[in-house]
């Protein structure tokens, strides 16, 4: 009895033992050689192995380029979600070089919220030349464009970066922005002493007309200046400022208006480009201020200017 006692409890002993083996075996399976959670090889690893490689490779933070600044977002902003659990345990039980599918899902109005804002940051606006004079003509300096960031493209790049599970550093794409350029624009320069008002296309010269500018004791005003606003038949009304036009009336449109049929007023107050009744003055300083034009160039000019064109009023 002894005997079959102690052999009893030495068949338990193995028994268990056996036991022990299996459970021991079974934590410590590994994956076939070559298979694949989606684009991470967890061939040879263990379960556990397996699913810290995959959630590091699915749920690593996104790094964009854009221009010349690196900029980085975790995936929780877009609430990314994959079932690595599932690819895991499928993993452990396929052949060797099997592809397991896994396919992340994201929330598409985070990522089109969180594109937006990155859009805010990057986005730069153009810096238009500016017109100046020399030598009496006019010269551009140099634009500067803006940029940018094209928001769908950039939202479809992160979409499949974050379906893959690849982390390669995406490059995000911007357009330029071109600032409005003057070398097509109307410029007009205006040379009091000459009593000649010149058209430039940018730095082109276009044409040139005589006119009359303002009497010594009203002196057309020097500087730049642009064209404010335009008027076609324009009434005349008296500056009731000064005393020359005391007692005088308003006159509508018509042959005797002396702003002819055209209207250009200046930035400077009550300074325009106009036509006028009096031919005769033109090529003098005949005016009380403002720049008189034969009424055909007059009609000429406004059809060749807008309203913002810059005009520069010279001394000579």
């Amino acid at each position: 009895m002894r005997r079959a006692g102690f052999i009893l409890c030495l068949a338990a002993v193995c028994a268990l033992g056996a036991g022990a083996t299996a459970v021991r075996a079974d934590t410590s399976t590994t994956i076939a050689d070559g298979v694949l959670i989606g684009s991470v090889d967890v061939g040879g690893m263990t379960g556990q192995q397996a699913t810290a490689a995959v959630k590091g490779a699915y749920y690593a933070p996104i790094v964009l380029r854009v221009g010349h600044k690196l900029v980085s977002v975790k995936t929780f902003h877009f609430h990314v979600y994959a079932d690595v659990a599932t690819a895991v345990q499928s993993a452990l039980t396929a052949a060797a070089d099997t592809v397991v599918p896994l396919t992340p899902t994201l929330d598409a109005q985070s990522l089109q919220a969180w594109v937006a804002a990155l859009a805010k940051k990057t986005n730069t606006l153009p810096v238009a030349g500016a017109v100046a004079l020399r030598h009496d003509h006019p010269a551009l300096t140099h634009s500067h464009p803006g940029r940018a960031l094209k928001q769908i493209p950039t939202r479809s790049l992160i979409r499949d970066a974050i379906t893959a599970g690849d982390r390669t550093t995406i490059v995000a794409p911007l357009r330029l922005v071109q600032a409005k350029s003057a070398s097509s624009e109307p410029i007009i320069v205006i040379h009091r002493g000459l009593n000649r008002l010149v058209l430039w296309n940018g730095t082109h010269y276009v044409r040139s007309f005589p006119v009359a500018t303002g009497q010594a004791i009203y002196p057309t005003p020097l500087g730049e200046f642009q064209i404010v606003v335009k008027e076609l038949n324009p009434w005349w009304y008296p500056p009731t400022q000064d005393a020359w036009a005391k007692g005088l009336k308003p006159v509508p449109p018509g042959p005797g208006n002396p702003l002819g049929t055209r209207w250009m007023g200046l930035s400077a107050p009550g300074v325009g480009i106009h036509g006028t009744d009096e031919p005769w003055s033109i090529g003098h300083s005949e005016s009380h201020g403002c720049i008189r034009m034969q009424v055909p160039n007059a009609e000429w000019l406004y059809s060749h200017v807008r309203v913002g064109t810059p005009v520069f009023i010279v001394a000579r």
